[in-house]
């Protein structure tokens, strides 16, 4: 078994990592910017850190270690964009990434596994899903920021021998999700009618249960050195059709209609909800096989099990709504 620090422990992902390693039996602790938890989730001694973004001295943080997963990151905002914003994501997912590494080689850490984004490589997909031959071409501060530092880490494994291995998921989603799918969680369970009946689109996603479980195996199979991977469900789905089985799933009807393809390309183009609106109403699929086929892997739960996980977080922690 190994010892292993999570950065970002008690974030959307981190929760659901931790859970996944505490079952193969590894030693863990973590990091976190909250200065009031000094557990984790099971129970995870936890480091205080502040801004990844600033000089940190890792090497305490991470000796001892065997893997690093490095999942902190200043996270995608919509409507973040600019010079002012892509240096902010470039000063965390970039250089405070490159640092976390470089400490993580000098102190004899054999493996560190970076949590990138589908981003990285695109917004939206048309004739074919990103595998992991296509060429990247992010499109705004958080997808560069990200694409600059699987760079910056390939850099420092080259340099030092460190085992780097990087993970883009899609759109995660499962419990304490926020977001698009939050609204539509939402949605769902008041009977609102959505305008969403005409989409024909298709997206990948990943639940936080098996994104947890490709961290596991990439943090510990040795096929898994040197690789990037993207990892899915591996069920692409349409936007209406995401709709009718999170409403089946809260045993709600779900209310679908389409609106006229003139007034959805208007919405499209008006500031503020017209990213959101392409973002629900674009196609994003990957395509996860090379995961599988290198490592073994199989995501332990399928795409209705997912979101009938979420489904049920969502109705307790959001009872009557």
């Amino acid at each position: 078994m190994s010892r292993i620090l999570i950065t970002g422990a008690t974030g959307f992902v981190g929760a659901a990592v931790i859970g996944a390693l505490r079952a193969g039996g590894h030693t863990l602790s973590g990091t976190t910017r909250a200065a009031d938890r000094p557990q984790g989730p099971d129970g995870v001694p936890l480091y205080r850190v502040p801004d990844v973004a600033e000089p940190i001295d890792w090497s305490r943080f991470v000796a001892g270690a065997d893997v690093v997963i490095h999942l902190a990151a200043r996270a995608h905002v919509m409507g973040e964009d600019g010079t002012r914003a892509i240096e902010l994501y470039r000063a965390t997912n970039r250089d405070g990434s490159r640092r976390l590494a470089e400490a993580a080689a000098a102190a004899g850490v054999k493996r560190f596994v970076f949590m990138s984004s589908i981003k990285a490589v695109g917004e939206e997909t048309f004739d074919r899903p990103l595998s992991e031959q296509s060429p990247p071409a992010p499109e705004d501060a958080y997808g560069i920021s990200k694409w600059e530092a699987e760079q910056a880490l390939a850099d420092v494994a080259a340099r030092t021998g460190l085992e780097l291995v990087v993970l883009r998921p899609p759109l995660v989603y499962g419990p304490n999700v926020r977001g698009n799918l939050l609204a539509l969680l939402k949605a769902c369970a008041r009977g609102w009618p959505l305008p969403l009946g005409g989409i024909d689109n298709r997206r990948s996603l990943v639940s936080t249960t098996n994104l947890a479980s490709a961290v596991c195996v990439s943090a510990s199979d040795a096929r898994a050195a040197g690789r990037t991977f993207f990892v899915s469900d591996g069920e692409d789905i349409s936007t209406p059709d995401l709709v009718r089985r999170l409403a089946h799933a809260m045993g709600r009807t779900p209310r679908l209609f389409a609106m006229p393809s003139p007034l959805l390309s208007l919405v499209k183009r008006l500031p503020g909800i017209g990213p959101k609106v392409r973002r629900l109403t674009g196609s994003l699929q990957v395509d996860s096989r090379a995961i599988r086929a290198a490592l073994d892997w199989t995501p332990p739960l399928s795409l209705d099990a997912g979101l009938a996980q979420t489904a049920a977080w969502y109705e307790t922690a959001y009872p009557g709504a």
